[in-house]
């Protein structure tokens, strides 16, 4: 039987997962081919909150390299963005002008960050926070800078803030209203948040409206609409995203704010089908992960043509990636007149619980200070459970759920099979049991791969170790304290900043010979690390070693998967001159570049 060709525009984890499920569920039905803008494969956008404060690298986030596109027969292109979907022919057609046929058409184009167009939202050293490249800008004004401004005080832009921090930044988050994520946590929790936050190291102007950002070349500043003004080397964005459904609209489907779709993810044209951010179900968008992955299976099912799933939309729950700060928020934690309110407050402990009923049914939930019954609440109101039975002690949570992993008190035994121990993956606990017990698997890290439970937040990584301790037994492997730095060394980063400092090393050959490095001359991942922390150890005393800087910092361009670079002249706010297109059109006769565009930033990209 002939192959049907599948392809997928868009290589984050909402179009991949669906691949996964895809390629479980019929993997000799499609030949697929996959169109990523970014230069990797597919990646852990929740895990650049850590990446971004240093607790993780980059290659510790990647979830499909591209060993596994080549295993699964997948044609991926990195790099090269669909600009056209061709609906009578059935193909759609890329920026480097390539085309590729389908049968059925697969979008998962994400959204963008929201930029606030003041004044100045161009300048140099103005970003969003939403892709590893993002990051990269980060770390690099880190390195440069003192001052740091976060717009937004949601979750996202608290991660960044947070993040910032982090690396050694003063961070003030500005935010429009009176209280930090206000859709996600009630007043009383949002003040404990900012206090402790606060506690932290981080500043924050309340009910303060941007008018312009200041600056001539690169940010200096940002001017308020009262009249006052803070000073600025580095603007983060975080107000926001925008699914991004121009290439679904100019082809004619149905858009709203998403890419309208039913049930079965199908769009407008019953080839296409779309998942993801991009999507709007049922007047709904969904930024979260966990609705992704639920439409990702749906959307699987009806690929293979197996035609029994539907996506009838998700309750959402948010957990906030900040080291020492425990947060839980899901469902309609304001309530109104027609429902109640059970509330416990410990100010001295920092510890606030929320839940508001509704019908003898939970209907949100906020948890500051101790999380720990986040799962169980989540799964009553998800679930719809009647808890008149329990409601005398239901502030007091269920004792059985805990996030301590196994070296705590371990009673996850007493989990029914069908509780959700994953909520972003929507993985049971039985599920688990059973890949250990078939399977063999005695490691956290084993487990992640063959179920995916606590591979996305990690937030459930406790209870998992529970519950693999409690089915492995005494088999039960434990996962090294720390990471090492790569494959050179068994030493982690903590390990290496501290033998930097401690022994007064200046050189990357220092550090390798005072760490017994395995590999004389390092690897890609070690020697920028190494740099980098040699730099920011003994600054103006390290002479940076430009060669052990990434690819894309050493050339001053973007490297393309064939080894070839893109290089963007910049202009800013798209304004040239006749002499400044006269200078880039004799450079690309000079090098024969193959390739000349306008990008959608209103500048010329020339490809190698």
């Amino acid at each position: 039987m002939n192959k049907l060709k599948l392809v997928l525009v868009g290589n984050g984890m909402a179009g991949i997962r669906t691949l996964e499920e895809l390629l479980r569920l019929a993997p000799d039905r499609y030949e697929i081919t996959v169109f990523g803008d970014e230069p990797h494969g597919n990646y852990n956008r929740i895990l650049l909150s850590p990446v971004l404060a240093g607790e993780q690298e980059f290659e510790q986030i990647v979830l499909n390299d591209e060993e596994w596109y080549r295993q699964h027969g997948i044609t991926l292109h990195t790099g090269c963005r669909v600009e056209h979907i061709d609906r009578a022919r059935r193909r759609v057609v890329a920026q480097d002008g390539s085309t590729a046929p389908y049968d059925r058409l697969l979008l998962a184009t994400g959204s963008s960050p929201f930029i606030i167009p003041v004044p100045g939202h161009d300048l140099e050293g103005v970003v969003g926070f939403r892709t590893i490249a993002d990051v990269e800008k980060m770390l690099a004004a880190s390195r440069n800078y003192r001052n740091a401004v976060v717009i937004g005080g949601g979750l996202l832009g608290l991660e960044a803030a947070n993040g910032l921090l982090q690396r050694g930044m003063k961070v003030t988050v500005v935010h429009l209203l009176d209280t930090l994520m206000e859709r996600q946590l009630d007043k009383t929790a949002a003040g404990m948040l900012q206090r402790s936050l606060e506690e932290h190291g981080l500043e924050f102007r309340m009910e303060a409206e941007t008018e312009a950002i200041l600056g001539q070349k690169r940010v200096e500043g940002v001017r308020f609409k009262d009249g006052t003004e803070l000073a600025a080397d580095l603007v983060v964005m975080a107000v926001g995203i925008r699914p991004n459904i121009d290439l679904a609209r100019q082809c004619g489907l149905h858009c709203e704010r998403g890419i309208v779709v039913n049930d079965t993810m199908q769009t407008y044209d019953p080839r296409i089908y779309a998942v993801g951010e991009c999507i709007q179900h049922r007047g709904i968008t969904y930024g979260l992960v966990a609705p992704l992955f639920e439409q990702a299976r749906v959307c699987a099912n009806h690929l293979a043509e197996y035609g029994i799933g539907h996506y009838e939309g998700s309750v959402v729950s948010t957990k906030l990636k900040v080291t020492g700060i425990d947060l839980f928020s899901a469902g309609d934690f304001i309530g109104d007149e027609q429902s109640e309110e059970i509330v416990m407050q410990d100010a001295s402990a920092g510890v606030y619980k929320k839940i508001v009923i509704r019908d003898n049914r939970i209907d949100g939930v906020v948890l500051y200070g101790d999380t720990v019954d986040g799962a169980w609440y989540y799964q009553l109101l998800r679930d719809g459970t009647d808890i008149s039975d329990m409601r005398g002690q239901l502030l007091f949570g269920q004792g059985n759920l805990g996030n301590a992993g196994h070296g705590g008190e371990n009673t996850s035994v007493e989990l029914p099979d069908d509780a959700e121990v994953c909520g972003c993956n929507g993985v049971t606990k039985g599920q688990i049991v059973k890949a250990i017990l078939e399977k063999g698997l005695f490691t956290l890290e084993e487990v992640r791969s063959h179920t995916k439970a606590s591979a996305s937040c990690g937030s459930c990584t406790g209870l998992v170790e529970q519950i693999l301790a409690d089915t492995a037994g005494g088999d039960y492997s434990t996962a090294p304290a720390t990471q090492p730095i790569c494959k050179c060394t068994d030493y982690s980063h903590d390990d290496v900043r501290n033998t930097i400092r401690q022994a007064h090393l200046t050189s990357i050959r220092a550090v390798m010979e005072t760490l017994d490095w395995r590999t004389p001359d390092g690897c890609s991942s070690c020697r920028p690390a190494l740099n980098y922390y040699l730099i920011s150890t003994w600054p103006g005393e390290v002479q940076d070693d430009t060669q052990s800087r990434f690819i894309n910092e050493r050339a001053h361009a973007n490297i393309q998967k064939d080894g070839t670079y893109s290089v963007v002249p910049r202009m800013w706010g798209g304004v040239t001159s006749p002499d400044e297109l006269r200078v880039i059109a004799d450079v690309a006769e000079k090098y024969d570049v193959p390739l000349v565009k306008v990008t959608g930033g209103q500048r010329i990209d020339l490809f190698g």
